[in-house]
């Protein structure tokens, strides 16, 4: 099976990059299995950046299985991780709008086939996210840009998962995080083989 992993953070000793990315990372290479790495922060992003965006563009293109690690910060993904939705997932490439009526229209994914699973990062606490923001950050990932680009269907949403207050929280909770990464990996890969 051919697995990309997008990892969307600078900090190398960061969670994303050290636990999550690392532990995705490692258990692809145990696998087997082919890999590829798009490290947003480590690639170039001077303008005019068509040729990492075009190499962004065959990587996804060649994937079956894209992961995804980012934090949040501001509600939002990384920077880089919403310039790669931006700039990657352009319409004719990931999607094309159909016309319903003169001043409506659907998106239709064109990267339907592809699996995706999602890793993101909060430094608050869940209740609040879920509560009293409504799961925006979540929300917004899978109904404003997934469904666009891979087709609206429920393993969006339960594939892509957060964990909380990780600047905050215990080794111990860490560990248990990275436990559901590399059993959510395992099932992957073991389901990618058959």
């Amino acid at each position: 099976m051919k697995n990309l992993i997008v990892i969307g953070h600078p900090d190398k000793q960061s969670f994303c990059y050290n636990g999550i990315f690392s532990t995705i990372k490692s258990e692809i290479d145990a696998s087997g299995q082919e890999m590829e790495i798009i490290d947003l922060y480590r690639d170039s992003f001077t303008r005019p950046r068509t040729d990492v965006i075009d190499r962004y563009k065959k990587l996804v293109t060649w994937a079956e299985w894209i992961y995804i690690v980012s934090p949040v910060w501001w509600f939002r993904l990384t920077p880089r991780t919403e310039i790669f939705f931006d700039e990657v997932f352009t319409p004719d490439f990931a999607y094309q709008f159909i016309n319903i009526t003169k001043t409506y229209a659907y998106p239709k994914p064109f990267l339907k086939d592809k699996k995706i699973r999602t890793y993101v990062t909060h430094g608050a606490p869940s209740l609040p996210v879920r509560t009293l923001y409504l799961n925006s950050v979540k929300l917004r990932l899978v109904m404003g840009v997934y469904s666009f680009v891979f087709g609206w269907r429920w393993s969006l949403w339960f594939k892509t998962k957060q964990f909380w207050s990780v600047p905050f929280v215990s080794t111990k909770k860490r560990e248990k995080y990275l436990r559901v990464v590399k059993k959510d990996i395992q099932r992957d890969l073991k389901l990618g083989s058959r």
